[in-house]
């Protein structure tokens, strides 16, 4: 009995503005700008990501979830709250 497929994700490349990330051929910047919850991250907590389904990223250490698309095309999933004060 197969067991359940999980693609392989990689954080290639960590700078001030956001983290490369690279999805099988694709490689995808996240920028801290559309993602600010990634900022103040750790590269190993960055780098703990999980790849569950085609369009679903998971880095179980921040406990966040992130649709592919939301960062192939982050002005179509604008940012639900904002931070105050």
């Amino acid at each position: 009995m197969p067991g359940t497929i999980i693609s392989v994700a990689e954080v290639t490349h960590v700078s001030k503005h956001g983290f490369w990330l690279l999805l099988d051929a694709e490689e995808l910047l996240v920028p801290f700008e559309h993602f600010p919850w990634f900022k103040n991250a750790t590269i190993a907590q960055l780098s703990d990501v999980q790849w569950p389904a085609p369009d679903h990223l998971y880095w179980p250490q921040l406990d966040a979830d992130l649709s592919v698309e939301s960062i192939r095309n982050p002005s179509m999933f604008p940012l639900v709250s904002k931070k105050t004060g």
